[in-house]
This record gives structure tokens, sequence and C-alpha cells, in this order.
């Protein structure tokens, strides 16, 4: 019985590692403008990984996030800010750097209006970042 509850962690964790990781090839913004959400990866000290769940912008073919307050705060304690993961559209990208991107703020503010109803009441909270997030070559 041991021996088979081995072998089956065993599969497992073959079938995990040979999954196919997400290339930088496959980074297509402009196919992820019916998503809603995307999550990202902060690592905070004492806190450790923690995933966020933000709305999602795409504007002439590059992925936008606003962050609102709590969602700003752990960007900036995070050990590895720029650089973060994020999973959308069933799929994780890691080494992607967030760009703040100030000169995008009511461009995006906008887009999100017209995107998400809930917009209504939450864009006029404070949301200290804009961010434009772009996948690193992993070479």
């Amino acid at each position: 019985m041991r021996l088979a509850v081995q072998l089956a962690a065993m599969s497992v964790a073959c079938l995990v590692m040979s999954a196919p990781a997400a290339r930088a090839a496959d980074w297509t913004p402009a196919k992820w403008g019916d998503e809603q959400t995307l999550q990202f990866r902060t690592d905070c000290p004492g806190e450790g990984e923690h995933w966020s769940y933000v709305w999602v912008a795409v504007i002439d073919g590059d992925l936008y996030v606003r962050l609102g307050s709590q969602a700003a705060s752990r960007v900036d304690c995070s050990s590895t800010k720029p650089m973060t993961s994020i999973r959308i559209a069933g799929a994780q990208f890691d080494d992607v750097e967030m760009i703040q991107s100030p000169q995008m703020a009511t461009r995006v503010a906008d887009f999100m209006a017209n995107k998400y109803w809930l917009d209504l009441g939450v864009r006029y909270m404070n949301h200290p970042y804009t961010m434009k997030l772009v996948q690193k070559s992993s070479a």
C-alpha cells in the first residue's frame, strides 16, 4: 500500500513538472480583452506569498491594472518588486515587470468605467498606481 501511494505521488509530480509552462511567446495581451480579472503575486516580509485579484485593461495591445491602496501597498512591500508573476486566462506568467504608468491613469480609468459597471463607484476611490505589465524574456 505504501508503495502504491509513493508511485501515485511520483506520477502526479511528473505530470505537474511536465506541464507546459507559459513562455514569452504565449504572452498575448491583445487576446485577453474579455478577461475580467488577473491575479498578481507579491511576497512581503513576514507575510509570504500572496495572490491578489485586480481588474484588467487591455489598451493598444498592452496590459494594464489599476491598483487601489491595499494592492499598491502589497506591491510596495514585495521583495520581488517590480517583478511579479501573474495568472490570467488559465495561464501563469513569471518574470512580469510592473511598470508605473501615471500617464495612462485617465485612459485606464475611462476604459474600466466602460468595462465594469461597478466602476461607477470604484473609480472615485484612491488608486495610487496604474501599472503596465510587461513580460521579460527568460532567455
